[in-house]
């Protein structure tokens, strides 16, 4: 063992036993980050609109403050935008974190001095656990990289603003800068292709022990490095590589590809990061659950879909929450957002402690018939059938066929890019009809009633949907692409890829 992973080690056991204490005190910390987060910003404009110094508890909160998606908090961000202090946060945001919406064009994301420390300290956290646990610090004995958007900034108004995941690598203690890849000045390309090509011809040569970056991204660096060195996997172009880190998308999908890749089935850490606040990480080295972060400046609250849909939805705190029920995820957080819900859909697995899978998004669903179809649903029919049938898939994505051009009866319509494809195609959609009647019985009474057909797959050509976030400006750094919207929005741009 070298002397950095001795220190490392100890550095390691410290901070594990940091994860199992919070754990252990989540719903104390909570109601500490919860009053802590109302009694600074009770002088704040936000504060001051919803009666801050009069919330004595979590029901006044729930009260007083809706819950809010970007749209309905944009107003507070254009105040500040336009060069407003103490709006939804004491003083003016350490930067704005840009993220695309789906209908608010790029979303202006505020981090705080207050919060900008936990994103990298949450990632700190997730990786020395899990080192922790496996006994193994040698990945700090070589090159570490991470997959991640440029960390060059724009000013919006006088407030700094880029990508979540550059603005963290400005935040990089020195101790890790030095061991970290690419260079700060291919970092910044904009163009992701340039980008991979310019990082692939630093990393020739190089000790590399651990990757990181979101899976799609990840498989394409990957794969060209495979391509340039004329070798079978990762492993063999950079034999000490010890450690995958994820996150961003559900890697499920991806695993079949990582074994491929990378030879074998490599240690990965799973995280959770949002440019909202660092959300959880793996808890375990053996088992895909995460932790929720629950003493990093964030109070959460939870609310199910379907009663996100009333006037006056429900909400529940962390106490409150219940194995096996999905719920939205809402977040008040040290940043100055306020009960905002960020979208995603997650499920409890354990309450002693807090751990919970990620099991879609609310606005990741299909239901142009009814039978609100979830990503949860989608993606364990299609890993079944796949299975089943020995087939492969690089990327896809679902959406509703309302008014079908043969004038029949509509359809779900899927567009799968497939690695290695299925022997029979009109079998395997059967199979994969089946599957998905099992996961959602409103879909089955719609087939069984005759108001849908059977589902129909549209066989996309290999690379077809990195082609397609190209021509959309949307290649690399956080993007990904949907796998099931209720509209067509992407399906019919990727209806030019289908091969006849």
């Amino acid at each position: 063992m070298s002397l950095v992973s001795f220190i490392a080690k100890q550095i390691g056991r410290y901070l594990h036993h940091q994860v199992i204490k919070m754990s252990v005190n989540a719903i104390k910390d909570q109601s500490q980050i919860f009053y802590y987060l109302i009694t600074k910003a009770k002088e704040t404009k936000f504060g001051k609109d919803h009666q801050f110094t009069q919330i004595e508890n979590i029901r006044d909160y729930q009260q007083r403050v809706p819950i809010r998606d970007y749209e309905q908090i944009k107003n507070y961000i254009e105040e500040v935008k336009h060069g407003g202090r103490d709006i939804l946060w004491p003083g003016k945001p350490l930067y704005f974190a840009k993220t695309s919406g789906t209908t608010s064009g790029v979303k202006y994301i505020p981090i705080s001095k207050d919060s900008m420390p936990y994103h990298f300290a949450s990632a700190r956290n997730a990786v020395f656990n899990y080192a922790y646990q496996k006994d193994d610090f040698s990945y700090l004995d070589g090159k570490s990289m991470f997959l991640s958007g440029s960390p060059e900034t724009s000013l919006i108004g006088d407030i700094p603003a880029g990508r979540l995941s550059g603005l963290v690598n400005l935040h990089i203690p020195a101790l890790f800068k030095k061991r970290q890849l690419p260079s700060f000045k291919v970092n910044c390309i904009e163009d992701w292709d340039t980008k991979v090509d310019k990082i692939i011809e630093e990393c020739l040569g190089q000790d590399l022990r651990l990757l990181s970056g979101i899976p799609p991204w990840v498989q394409m660096f990957s794969e060209k490095m495979l391509v340039r060195t004329n070798k079978q996997n990762m492993l063999e172009v950079f034999p000490n590589l010890t450690l995958i880190v994820s996150g961003g998308v559900n890697f499920a999908p991806y695993k079949t590809h990582y074994d491929r890749l990378f030879g074998q089935s490599m240690p990965r850490v799973d995280t959770y990061p949002a440019s909202e606040g660092f959300i959880g990480f793996q808890f375990s080295p053996f088992k895909n659950e995460f932790v929720l972060n629950t003493n990093s400046g964030i109070f959460f609250e939870f609310v199910t879909p379907e009663e996100l849909k009333k006037d006056k939805p429900r909400r529940i705190d962390l106490s409150q929450v219940q194995i096996g029920e999905t719920y939205a995820l809402l977040m008040s957080t040290n940043a100055g957002l306020w009960c905002y819900n960020i979208g995603d859909t997650i499920e409890f697995t354990s309450t002693d402690p807090y751990l919970f899978v990620i099991n879609g998004r609310i606005s990741q669903y299909i239901s142009a018939f009814g039978e609100h179809v979830i990503e949860k649903e989608i993606e364990s029919a299609l890993m079944t059938t796949c299975a089943d049938h020995q087939s492969i898939i690089n990327e896809y994505t679902v959406a509703p066929q309302v008014n079908p051009k043969d004038n029949g009866k509509p359809y779900h319509e899927w567009m799968i890019d497939f690695e290695i494809p299925p022997s029979d195609l009109l079998h395997f959609a059967q199979d994969l009809d089946l599957a998905l009647c099992k996961k959602n019985i409103y879909y089955q009474d719609l087939i069984a009633g005759n108001i849908l057909r059977p589902l129909v797959i549209q066989k996309i050509r290999n690379g077809a949907f990195i082609d397609f976030m190209r021509s959309i400006g949307k290649l690399g750094g956080q993007n990904k692409i949907p796998h099931l919207r209720n509209d067509r929005k992407i399906a019919d741009g990727m209806t030019e890829y289908i091969v006849k």
